[in-house]
């Protein structure tokens, strides 16, 4: 019902200000000259809310319909031709219940003589203004079409880029114990004894993979420290038959690179490769330029299980959130090759913020160059179109119809110059910017 009183609100005020501007119309062409009869006004006033009430009703639970049915498929062509076409025919329906509640409920007319009297010419002027009004529904629901597909638009793009580092993130911890677990295994069977202490070792490496998974990067010299207790990890199993070159420490303090990806390089090459005291594996991590390079000899196993292919992968797609530098990686016959980006804060983050921030400036401003474009078109087709109109009427009738498409484009145009240069008469300028930020930050919307 609540929706059934708002609309019969809207419906009383609309046929209230259509009544005043025929009002202003009668008094600007010399209508009123021989003096204003006010019970005439007021039977008109009612008259012409009868018809306000019906055709307005008729047309807002219409294109309700239609928002229903089609959603946001609506402002296609094809259903937005369908949606007119209806208004029309339910109009010219409403304009004939109305007449009817005039003609034979009101002034108790036969109803045979009333149809029998009928003509297309009742029907003209109240049709036109009820496809204006329905003109405006469609403005006002494109209007909030638009406004709510830029609020999901925006959560979207914000979200998008965290949930996807997220669930890359996530990857690390049941890649890592997977991992762990099989090497785990396989000394359980050759050494106990060296089970139980890879068993102690891996729980403390593990908890370091805990924290540090959910952190986009961290330092250079954290992830040495890490691949040296990790190694020493694997040398519980492998003892001499890998051989580990790495610094002590970074040449830059403030260079950061992907959590763990130092650990996932080392997983890969011990996987992939015999690891034997005939044939060591050697693996060696060092600084070329703002690379971190680790390389590791060529010794493939004749018979490994498919690979994943999550380890590397997991490296490329973070990176490629948090940066527009490239992991490079190279094989040779006889190496393997991977090289990180070192990210600083100073240049790599600032940079790519700058990037980010300069694109996103052009896309704004280049977007708001063709809403300028389209409201000085529209502006300009009101200009012409308009005073034709204008000849038009004076040549063929005395009725001044030409008002009618002059305000209701004119209003059309008043609102697309609004929208363009975001000014809003009764909240202001940044009332959009704030209802959007409001519903951004509604977790419910």
């Amino acid at each position: 019902m609540t929706r059934f009183y708002n609309h019969f609100i809207k419906a009383i005020v609309i046929g209230t200000v259509i009544y005043f501007i025929f009002l202003a119309i009668y008094f600007f062409t010399g209508r009123f000259d021989e003096g204003f009869d006010y019970q005439i006004a007021w039977t008109e006033y009612y008259k012409n809310m009868i018809f306000a009430l019906i055709l307005y009703m008729v047309n807002a639970y219409w294109i309700e319909h239609l928002v229903t049915v089609y959603k946001h498929d609506l402002f296609t062509l094809k259903r937005f031709a369908i949606g007119i076409t209806g208004n029309i025919l339910i109009s010219i329906l409403g304009i004939f219940l109305s007449r009817i509640v005039l003609v034979v409920v009101l002034e108790k007319k036969p109803l045979m003589e009333f149809l029998a009297n009928e003509n297309l010419g009742y029907y003209q002027l109240s049709l036109i203004i009820a496809i204006c009004i329905s003109l405006m529904f469609y403005a006002v629901w494109y209007y909030k079409y638009r406004q709510e597909n830029k609020v999901k638009e925006q959560k979207i793009i914000a979200g998008t880029a965290s949930a996807k580092f997220d669930a890359l993130k996530n990857q690390l911890d049941p890649h890592f114990l997977f991992n762990s677990l099989n090497v785990l295994t396989s000394l359980i069977e050759e050494d106990p004894d060296q089970a139980q202490k890879f068993t102690t070792s891996l729980s403390k490496v593990y908890r370091y993979v805990l924290e540090q998974k959910n952190k986009d990067l961290v330092s250079v010299d954290e992830e040495f420290q890490f691949a040296k207790t990790y190694v020493k990890l694997l040398k519980m199993r492998f003892e001499d038959s890998i051989h580990f070159d790495i610094p002590d420490n970074s040449s830059n303090p403030e260079a950061k690179i992907v959590p763990l990806s130092l650990q996932l390089l080392l997983e890969n090459a011990v996987k992939h490769n015999v690891v034997t005291s005939a044939r060591p594996l050697h693996i060696k991590v060092y600084e070329e330029g703002d690379m971190l390079v680790v390389d590791n000899n060529i010794q493939e196993k004749q018979v490994v299980k498919k690979s994943s292919g999550v380890g590397l992968r997991n490296i490329q797609q973070r990176y490629d959130i948090l940066t527009n530098r490239q992991v490079e990686i190279t094989k040779s016959p006889n190496e393997f090759r991977v090289k990180l980006p070192m990210l600083t804060k100073q240049v790599t983050i600032m940079e790519t913020q700058q990037t980010y921030i300069d694109d996103k400036r052009y896309e704004k401003a280049k977007e708001h160059v063709e809403r300028l474009k389209g409201f000085y078109g529209n502006l300009m087709a009101y200009c012409i179109v308009i005073p034709c109109l204008a000849i038009l009427n004076y040549n063929t009738t005395s009725f001044p119809w030409i008002i009618f498409p002059t305000i209701g484009w004119g209003f059309g145009v008043i609102v697309h110059g609004m929208e363009v240069f975001g000014y809003n008469p009764l909240w202001g300028k940044s009332w959009e910017e704030r209802k959007i930020r409001k519903y951004m930050d509604d977790e419910n919307f």
